[in-house]
C-alpha cells in the first residue's frame, strides 16, 4: 500500500503540498455556494486541505490518496461548492494511481475516472439548476460529461503510459542482469574447466615423476635428478598456467595467450618424461591458419586425455592420432586400461570426461570415450571452417 520513497522524493511531495494549500486557499475563499448549509468562506478550509493531503501523498500511496481526494470532494459537495482550484489535485492522484499504484489501485482510478465524471456532470447540473438554471438542457449535460471524462481520463491514461514505460524499462534491466549472469556462469565454466585441466595434468606428471624419483634415489641418481627437473618445469608451467586463470578472474578481460598446436610438443614431452611411450601420427596435416577456439581445444582435449591414460593406463604406451581434413580435424587417443586392484572399483567417469565433452560442443564437435576390451578410445571431430568464418566467446576470448 506504501511504496518507499528516497528523502529527496519525500519532501518534495510534502513542500509542493504546502505551496499547493497556500496558493489555493485564496481562490477557494472567494468561490460562492450554493448549500443550505452554507457555513462562509471558512468551508474552503477543509476541502484544500484534504486536497493538498491527497497531491502529497500520490506517490507514497497512491489508494490513499486517492480515498483522500474523494474524502474531499464529498466535503466540497456535501459545503454545496461549486469547481474551484484545489480540484486540480485530483489529475495528479488519478496520474498517480496509473503510474504508481497496485493493480487494484491501477483499476480503482480507471473506476473514478467514470464515476467522478458522472458525479462532477450531475453535481455541476444540480449545482448551475439551483444557481441559475443555466445548464439545465440535455445537450450541456452530454458535453460536460464527455469534456470530465476526456479530462480526467487524459490523466489516467499518462499515468498508464509511464506504468507502460517503467515496466519497459524494469523487464530491459532484468533482461540485461540475467545475460550477464548468463556470461558470468559460462566464464566460470570456462575457468573451472581450464583449472581442471592444467591441475589434474600437471600433479599426474609430478606424482608419476615423483614415484620414479623415489624407487631411482639409491640405484641411478642421474634418473633421480632429471625427474626433479621435470618436475620443477612441470610445476612452474602449472603455477604460470593457474596465474593467468586468476587474472581471468580479477578482470573481465584477461592478459596473456592460451595454449595452441605449438604448445603440443612440449605437451608430449611431459607425458613422455613421466614414463609413457607416446606414439603421435598427423596426417594429413593442417594447411593455412587453425582458428584459435580449434588449436585450444585440440589442446586441451588431448591434454585431458593425456592425462587419463597417464593415470589409470597400461604401461604399454598411448597412441594418438590427428588427422586435419578441410573442414574438420578427427581426433584420436588409445591406451590399455590398467587392471584394478582386488578390492577396488574402476572409477567410470570424472570432471574430465565432462569437460572434454563440453569442449567439443563449444565449437559444434562431438567427442566419445569409451572402453571396450580392455582398450580405452577417446574420439573426437571437431569442425574447422565454421569456427574460422564465425569464431564462438572461446575463439574470442583465446585472442
Amino acid at each position: 500500500m506504501f511504496r518507499p520513497l528516497r528523502p529527496y522524493q519525500a519532501a518534495v511531495d510534502a513542500a509542493v503540498a504546502v505551496l499547493f494549500a497556500l496558493v489555493s486557499l485564496p481562490y477557494e475563499l472567494n468561490t460562492s455556494t450554493s448549500s443550505s448549509y452554507d457555513i462562509g468562506p471558512v468551508s474552503a478550509i477543509p476541502v484544500v486541505l484534504l486536497m493538498a493531503g491527497a497531491l502529497g501523498l500520490r506517490r507514497y500511496s497512491p489508494g490513499l490518496a486517492l480515498g483522500v481526494a474523494w474524502l474531499g470532494a464529498i466535503v466540497q459537495m456535501g459545503f454545496g461548492r461549486g469547481p474551484g482550484f484545489a480540484d486540480i489535485a485530483i489529475f495528479a492522484v488519478l496520474f498517480a494511481t496509473a503510474a504508481y499504484g497496485s493493480r487494484l489501485v491501477f483499476w480503482l482510478g480507471f473506476t473514478s475516472v467514470i464515476v467522478g465524471s458522472g458525479t462532477i456532470t450531475i453535481y455541476l447540473f444540480r449545482w448551475a439548476f439551483v444557481g441559475s438554471g443555466a445548464l439545465s438542457d440535455v445537450p450541456t449535460l452530454i458535453f460536460v460529461l464527455l469534456a470530465a471524462l476526456f479530462a480526467l481520463g487524459l490523466s489516467w491514461t499518462a499515468g498508464a503510459l509511464v506504468r507502460t514505460a517503467m515496466r519497459a524499462r524494469a523487464n530491459r534491466a532484468a533482461q540485461s542482469r540475467a545475460e550477464e549472469q548468463t556470461v558470468a556462469e559460462q566464464e566460470r565454466t570456462r575457468i573451472a574447466r581450464d583449472m581442471h585441466d592444467i591441475v589434474a595434468h600437471s600433479l599426474a606428471v609430478i606424482i608419476a615423476q615423483s614415484d620414479g624419483a623415489r624407487y631411482a634415489a639409491a640405484s641411478d641418481p642421474e634418473a633421480q635428478a632429471a625427474a626433479l627437473g621435470t618436475i620443477s618445469s612441470t610445476a612452474r608451467s602449472a603455477l604460470s598456467d593457474v596465474r593467468l586463470l586468476l587474472t581471468q578472474l580479477r578482470h573481465s578481460q584477461a592478459e596473456g595467450p592460451q595454449p595452441t598446436l605449438a604448445d603440443l610438443e612440449q605437451l608430449y614431452a611431459q607425458v613422455r618424461a613421466a614414463g609413457v611411450e607416446l606414439r603421435v601420427d598427423v596426417d594429413p596435416a593442417p594447411r593455412g591458419e587453425v582458428a584459435a577456439s580449434v588449436q585450444l581445444s585440440v589442446y586441451r582435449i588431448l591434454q585431458e586425455a593425456l592425462t587419463n591414460a597417464l593415470r589409470h593406463g597400461a604401461p604399454t604406451g598411448v597412441d594418438v592420432s590427428l588427422a586435419w581434413h578441410p573442414d574438420r580435424v578427427d581426433l584420436r587417443v588409445r591406451n590399455d586400461v590398467a587392471p584394478v586392484p582386488d578390492g577396488a572399483e574402476r572409477r567410470t567417469g570424472g570432471h574430465g570426461l565432462i569437460g572434454m565433452r563440453e569442449r567439443a560442443q563449444l565449437i559444434g564437435g562431438r567427442l566419445d570415450a569409451a572402453a571396450a576390451d580392455g582398450v580405452f578410445t577417446v574420439e573426437a571431430s571437431l569442425p574447422t571452417g565454421a569456427a574460422s568464418e564465425n569464431p564462438d566467446p572461446l575463439e574470442r576470448s583465446a585472442r
